[in-house]
């Protein structure tokens, strides 16, 4: 039980202090400063500048953690402060994805609903996880066994046959502490979220931790009585807890203070929310939401996919979408940018692991995901190319499970220059990179399995759509003007099966005019 009494600063930074060598810790948060408890990070942190102690740390978090700059894991990057880490995302620490990438630490990249299941499974002393969820995929031991160096032991997932079907299983470990956020403490040390967009896995990661023997400290930015907290709204129980940090200065998110909306506290009108320009992201956004239907479940992937909310804002078909976010929220509008996970009028917020076990037993309709390399066997790859380590976040999890998956970007990359208007569509310079491979550099999501499993699957670009039919990238739209040779096919490592009739995307897509996509 946390002991919030006058010493309770130098009670904290005694625990940060009693933190040995080699322990296992796990961090919440997602980009964008969502639930990171950056006060407690930066204190570890000092504390190693200061003694090199602790160090040989392994860390464990399930999204990505940090701003690309200082805070976050960023703030781990010391040489020898950390021996392993396993995570579901890496975009935000890029010193630290390239520590994994050189061997520098012993890095691991899995699902991140995989790795935030695995936080229930140790909490309640089980063995691990079993899921289907990366099969096929760089986590299968088959292919990388999700290390992202020699250096890192092949020791945490293997293969097992159940009833004739085949799972990875990923292997429990003890955590030593765990790091986290809430929005208020009371004299018990009950941690409230009333003011925070999503739980994430804290309550998950606060019993996993206790659970084997470990501590739980809690950053919050405000104390209060004892016993005047709204039972409701609290997520850890004092019960899990044993130290508590107050910050007076913590935001909701690095972009701002406290948005209510965000939390569920306030509604705003969806009609407030900009509409895009007219360009390639949003024709690419405005062909993927034509697959939208009424009373589907959605969910939309980090970059480009945070474009269709925006067209069905502007289209006036939000409110018959029940649009999902893996971090947690339910409904409303999905923001975009660094504070992906984080939802505008969310209707209501799941803890992270119940979430991914919606996603994992099929619960979604639709998943619409940004794509970085697309092979001939409609391979997908967004977790490690050109050198960079991006982590896979959760798009093993839902690109695997949902009935329909869309994957959105542009045909090249680097430099390119389009012009859209009045259902014209002109390249004015081409991309210097191709996307479309003839083997993708990491096997992200799996057409094989996807195949095997019945999927329908989408390829949507800027100027061409495919589908990935009996295991095979088939083109099945050109934009109009677009010249087929030119254009498409000597833009591509491989030549596509092609569809006839080759149909025209639709010509809505290019008008600076609302679609009226609705029923």
């Amino acid at each position: 039980m946390a002991d919030l009494s006058v010493e309770k600063h130098e009670r904290f930074d005694q625990a940060i202090d009693e933190i040995a060598n080699g322990a296992t810790i796990c961090i919440s948060g997602s980009g964008g400063g969502l639930l990171e408890p950056d006060a407690i990070l930066q204190r570890l942190e000092q504390r190693f500048l200061d003694t090199g102690e602790p160090n040989k740390l392994t860390l464990v978090h399930a999204a990505s953690i940090g701003d690309s700059k200082s805070r976050g894991l960023n703030r781990f990057v010391h040489p020898g402060m950390v021996k392993r880490i396993i995570g579901g995302h890496w975009g935000w620490a890029p010193r630290i994805g390239e520590m994994a990438l050189n061997g520098d630490i012993q890095g691991y990249n899995f699902p991140q609903g995989a790795i935030s299941l695995l936080f229930r499974e140790i909490a309640a002393g089980r063995p691990g996880l079993f899921t289907r969820t990366g099969l096929h995929t760089f986590a299968d031991p088959r292919i990388e066994g999700g290390r992202l160096s020699a250096k890192a032991p092949p020791d945490i997932v293997s293969v097992m046959t159940i009833n004739n079907s085949e799972y990875l299983f990923y292997e429990s470990f003890q955590i030593d502490y765990a790091f986290l956020l809430g929005s208020k403490a009371d004299l018990d040390g009950n941690i409230s979220f009333e003011k925070e967009p999503a739980y994430l896995d804290a309550s998950a990661m606060a019993m996993a931790a206790h659970n084997s023997g470990g501590k739980v400290l809690v950053q919050v930015k405000e104390i209060v009585p004892k016993g005047s907290l709204d039972a409701r709204l609290v997520i850890i129980p004092g019960i899990f807890v044993d130290h508590v940090l107050c910050n007076p200065d913590q935001w909701q998110t690095y972009e701002g203070e406290y948005n209510p909306a965000f939390s569920g506290e306030k509604r705003i009108p969806l009609n407030s929310l900009a509409p895009l320009p007219l360009d390639q992201r949003k024709v690419i956004a405005r062909r993927a939401a034509l697959e939208l239907k009424p009373e589907l479940v959605v969910n939309l992937g980090f970059g480009m996919p945070d474009g269709v909310a925006a067209v069905a804002a502007e289209e006036g078909v939000s409110d018959w979408l029940n649009f999902t976010v893996e971090q947690g929220p339910v409904g409303g509008v999905p923001a975009k940018g660094a504070i992906f996970g984080v939802s505008t009028n969310p209707l209501a917020i799941l803890d992270m692991p119940s979430n991914f076990d919606f996603y994992q037993g099929g619960g979604l309709d639709l998943a619409v995901l940004s794509f970085a390399q697309v092979d001939a066997s409609g391979n997908v790859n967004v977790s490690k190319f050109g050198g960079r380590l991006a982590g896979c976040g959760g798009f093993v999890d839902i690109s695997q499970n949902a009935k329909k998956v869309v994957f959105v970007g542009t045909m090249t990359a680097g430099g390119l220059d389009v012009d859209v208007q009045d259902g014209r569509f002109k390249i004015l310079k081409e991309g210097r990179n191709k996307k479309f491979l003839e083997q993708v550099e990491q096997i992200t999501f799996s057409g094989f399995y996807s195949a095997k499993v019945g999927q329908r699957v989408l390829y949507v670009t800027e100027r061409a759509v495919f589908e990935l039919l009996d295991g095979k990238l088939v083109l099945t739209e050109i934009a109009p003007g677009i010249n087929l040779e030119h254009d498409i096919l000597q833009q591509m490592a491989f030549e596509p099966h092609i569809s006839e009739p080759l149909k025209s995307m639709d010509i809505r897509l290019f008008k600076d005019t609302r679609m009226h996509i609705a029923p």
